[in-house]
């Protein structure tokens, strides 16, 4: 609390002590411009006053109105029942209210006014006096936004000038605080000078001297900033004029001129203005002209100056030849005491009068007159000197010296007036022999005066030139087999030289030994008879040759194309044409390709390719050589197809030529074997119990029976006993070793095994019986049934038993006499047969689980030797029934044939095989039975892939490179010349080369009763 606040509230407190009926005074503090409602203060809190009578104790209301005049907006008001006071809606503006009045920070603004208390029983005057405090709510300003200051030029450095000061209506540190000089170029500064009663003044110091010639205006800026919150600034311009000061004497522009003026000039031509200027301004700047003591009395007579403008005249006419130079002194002052001085020179210009004078001197000495040159003399050879002149000066005696035309020569300058006369080019006889054109000089003077000179030159001829060939290349074509000595064209060269320097020989280069060429007449001919497949272009060289000293020469490119001739026939590449194909192969296929050549070209060289005898069984491709099958092959109908091809050219006349085609058609296995013997499905043999261990009971073996894999040989294992009286059945199964799937037949073999075979009837009825019985199940287990039949239905059985048996025998009688010479014509290796055998132990399980299947009627052959079957043979009749093989002896083999383990056969692991290109998509293979035969397996069905470049050509020799082409891998193949194929490892046989393997299915015992 400052000393101010306390004496306030001292003498707030002295007024409460007053008695109620004096009036009494309040003083509030406020801030200017503050928004209305704001609240100032609380009358009767502040003065403490009690709304309670003291007389009768009761409360009383008091009202509180503000005392003012009619018209005034009041500041302030009062609330009549609470005497609390605010501000309204007029602000407080402490400049406009203490406007006029200069306040420091000790003097205060204020205003007053009287709130009175009633009723009358509380009358009371309250007089209120507000402080206004100052708020930083303006800023400083300059008394014009523009302050000119004038100084003079030689003013010293650090000398001040006062700037008028800003105001601020604010007071106290919301006043003017300090001055800033923006954009003082360092020319001039600032300084604050404060006085003693707190005010701030500027002053601009200068920093620099001042030159007003130099510049006479400065702009600036300056800033003036107060110190309240927030910082309140302005800026005005500040513009220093420098005044002058007499301190610069007149220049001149140019202080020496020279000027040229002809001689002929008249009176009043102006000769030159000349001009100086001063720096200073005003009478300052005021110049005269005068000449300088130095001019001559006679220069003065020949020209005038005028004082005021400088200008030099011509007073009087000029003359050359009697002065040609005038120099004049003109001095320029202002008044002080050093004027500036200019030296004029005139240069009096001669007239053209005078034309130029040639001199004309021979280097190389004329003949008549005439320069004689050769032609063959360099570059700037020169002629002649020649040297020009003129009597008149300067632009009138400046000479140019030309040629008139565009010749071969140029004059080249060695001094300003002399020339030589040479050679700009190479000289050509044979373009121009003679030259005759006239040197000029020429002044410059107007108008221009020339004089003229004639040069006569002449050449002399050098062999310069070579023989020129009208075409650098020469193309010709002449026909093959020609006769020698045939006209094929005459060279021709041209040379431009003259006399024996244009006598031309030719030459024959290398490389062209098929031809002649006369030397002198370029005749060129055909020395040889061309063949154009040796060689079909010639290319060489003619060398043209003149008789100058030294010779000159060129050459040309001679080609020679020679056309072709239709003289050869179409070559092919074979003679015989061997392909491979497999027998499975489709129709439409593509078998190989025909490769045929033709040495000719063109159309003599375009082939067409045709088959001679083929009967249509294939197509050829006329232009590509490819051969189709139009035909489906069947190796075992026909092994290969042969036939001839013939090439045709498109000549005029056109030649042919034929090639022989072999095709062969390699085995694929699609035969099944074929069961030669037993010859019926029904016959039996007898075993009698005295048969020892290791004897052939049959040809085709499974528990007390051995069979041989290879030759079928049905053995005994053991010696029988009485308990193995009875019929056995035993299911052979039979495979070969085809590629590139084994097929397989199925046969029944039925072994009776008793001392004798009385009754025959009795056995077969056993065997029609069985044929009941699943291959899965013993025979036996069915046998109890039989026994228990009625004997007439026995002896019917008997019968119908023996009725078969000897239809049987005669079918089969008949059969075996119509096919025997096939039979024994199988020749082909086959895929090992499996034997497989039936697990004994759960033969028992299986016939639990099994159904009984119906047999067919017929039955299988007995003992038969093995061959392929056709399927087409209509001889083979179809069967009545179908054998099912069980799973058991699908899944149990022996010697199943390893194709891992297989010995090598003819196929390199390299070679192109044929049977690479072939899909097989056969299924699985049926055991179908017929009664005499077993069932063959259809054909396979195939998808053809052999590219059309797998072509399979030539003989013995070519087979062996190439390799088999064969899809049989094992067939046994020998080729009966050098080279060829052969299968590795040894064949087994039996009867014929049929490769077999042999296993025993089932083996069942039917036991018999015995009558």
């Amino acid at each position: 609390m400052d000393l101010r606040d306390f004496y306030l509230l001292a003498a707030l407190i002295a007024c409460l002590r007053l008695d109620s009926a004096v009036a009494q005074e309040l003083i509030y503090t406020i801030r200017e411009e503050l928004p209305e409602n704001v609240p100032i203060g609380n009358i009767p809190k502040d003065l403490n006053i009690s709304h309670i009578n003291a007389a009768t104790g009761t409360s009383a209301s008091l009202v509180y109105r503000l005392v003012s005049k009619a018209g005034d907006a009041p500041l302030v008001k009062v609330s009549s029942n609470t005497g609390e006071i605010f501000t309204t809606s007029n602000r407080i503006d402490r400049e406009k209210l203490c406007a006029g009045a200069s306040y420091a920070e000790e003097n205060e603004c204020f205003f007053e006014l009287e709130v009175v208390i009633l009723p009358n029983d509380f009358f009371r005057l309250i007089k209120i006096k507000i402080i206004v405090k100052d708020t930083n709510d303006n800023a400083p300003m300059f008394p014009s936004p523009v302050i000119n200051i004038s100084i003079p030029e030689n003013t010293l450095i650090n000398s001040r000038f006062p700037i008028p000061s800003a105001t601020d209506p604010d007071t106290g540190f919301n006043g003017v605080q300090h001055y800033e000089l923006l954009n003082g170029q360092s020319v001039f500064g600032l300084d604050i000078v404060e006085t003693p009663e707190g005010e701030k003044w500027p002053q601009l110091i200068v920093q620099q001297n001042l030159d007003r010639e130099q510049k006479d205006t400065y702009v600036m800026k300056i800033k003036v900033e107060d110190g309240g919150t927030p910082q309140k600034s302005s800026t005005a311009i500040l513009q220093v004029t420098v005044s002058d000061v007499n301190d610069n004497r007149p220049v001149f522009k140019e202080s020496q001129v020279e000027v040229h003026i002809p001689e002929n000039a008249p009176v009043g031509t102006s000769v030159i203005q000349l001009h100086a200027t001063d720096a200073d301004i005003g009478s300052n700047a005021e110049i005269r002209y005068i000449f300088g003591a130095q001019v001559a009395p006679a220069t003065k007579r020949f020209f005038a100056l005028n004082n005021t403008t400088g200008l030099i005249t011509v007073q009087r006419s000029l003359d050359r030849e009697e002065t040609a130079i005038h120099k004049v002194t003109v001095l320029a002052s202002d008044g002080s005491s050093t004027p500036a001085r200019a030296t004029v020179t005139i240069n009096v210009t001669d007239v053209n009068d005078n034309p130029p004078n040639i001199d004309l001197r021979y280097i190389i000495s004329p003949i008549n007159g005439t320069v004689y040159l050769s032609e063959k003399d360099p570059i700037n050879t020169k002629i002649a000197l020649i040297t020009v002149s003129d009597k008149d000066t300067d632009v009138n005696g400046k000479v140019i010296c030309f040629i008139e035309r565009e010749v071969p020569f140029h004059l080249k300058a060695v001094y300003d007036n002399q020339y030589l006369l040479e050679t700009s080019s190479l000289l050509d006889y044979e373009g121009t022999k003679e030259f005759s054109f006239k040197i000029v000089a020429s002044d410059s003077g107007k108008p221009s005066l020339n004089q003229t000179a004639l040069v006569r030159v002449k050449l002399e001829d050098e062999n310069d030139n070579p023989p020129i060939f009208s075409q650098p290349v020469i193309e010709l074509s002449v026909s093959e087999n020609n006769r020698r000595g045939l006209y094929l064209t005459t060279i021709s060269a041209t040379d431009e030289d003259s006399g024996k320097n244009a006598d031309i020989v030719y030459q024959l280069g290398p490389n062209a030994s098929f031809f002649d060429l006369d030397r002198k007449t370029g005749v060129l001919t055909a020395s040889r008879v061309f063949d154009r497949e040796e060689q079909e272009r010639f290319i060489f060289t003619v060398t043209a040759r003149d008789n100058g000293t030294p010779p000159l020469q060129s050459q040309a490119a001679v080609i020679v194309t020679v056309l072709d001739e239709n003289d050869n026939s179409p070559k092919f590449t074979h003679n015989h044409f061997q392909f491979f194909v497999s027998e499975n192969l489709p129709k439409y296929s593509t078998v190989g390709v025909i490769t045929v050549t033709d040495a000719d070209a063109g159309e003599n060289k375009a082939v067409t390719l045709s088959i001679l005898n083929d009967n249509e069984n294939f197509v050829l491709d006329p232009y590509s050589g490819v051969i189709k099958s139009n035909v489906s092959f069947d190796r075992e109908q026909q092994s290969s197809y042969t036939f001839d091809v013939k090439a045709v050219d498109g000549g005029q006349p056109p030649r042919s030529s034929t090639a022989k085609v072999t095709i062969n058609v390699m085995d694929v296995n699609d035969n099944s074997p074929v069961v030669i013997y037993p010859p019926s499905n029904t016959s039996f043999k007898l075993v009698p119990l005295s048969a020892i261990p290791g004897s052939v009971v049959a040809e085709v073996f499974a528990g007390l029976f051995r069979i041989d894999p290879v030759t079928g040989n049905i053995t005994l294992e053991e010696k029988p006993t009485p308990n193995d009286v009875g019929l056995h059945r035993l299911v052979v199964n039979i495979s070969d070793l085809g590629y590139p799937k084994s097929l397989h037949t199925l046969v029944l073999v039925f072994l009776y095994v008793n001392d004798t075979a009385g009754n025959a009837s009795y056995i077969y009825d056993l065997i029609r019986r069985t044929m009941e019985t699943p291959l899965d199940r013993n025979i036996g287990d069915s046998s109890q049934p039989y026994q228990n039949e009625d004997y007439l239905t026995i002896m019917i059985a008997i019968v119908a038993g023996a009725m078969v048996v000897i239809v049987v025998i005669f079918v089969t009688v008949l059969v075996r006499c119509r096919h025997a010479s096939r039979f024994k014509a199988a020749q082909r290796s086959k895929q090992g047969a499996e034997w497989m055998s039936p697990n004994q132990e759960n033969k028992q399980n299986k016939k639990k689980k099994r159904k009984k299947r119906k047999s067919p009627k017929s039955s299988l052959l007995n003992f038969v030797t093995i061959e392929e079957s056709k399927p087409d043979d209509a001889v083979h009749e179809p069967i009545n029934g179908t054998i099912s093989l069980p799973a058991e002896l699908e899944e149990q083999s022996i010697g199943r044939f390893d194709w891992g383990t297989a010995p090598p056969t003819t196929f390199k692991p390299n070679s192109p095989d044929l049977a690479k290109h072939y899909k097989s998509a056969s299924p699985q293979s049926a055991f179908h039975l017929k009664p005499d035969t077993p069932v063959s397996v259809k054909k396979h069905h195939v998808i053809q892939e052999l590219p059309l470049d797998n072509t399979f050509v030539g003989g013995c020799d070519t087979l062996s490179k190439l390799s088999s082409t064969s899809s049989d891998h094992f067939s046994a193949s020998e080729c009966s010349s050098q080279g060829g194929f052969k299968t590795k490892g040894p064949l087994h046989t039996r009867q014929v080369n049929e490769h077999f393997y042999w296993s025993i299915s089932t083996a069942y015992k039917c036991p018999i009763n015995q009558y």
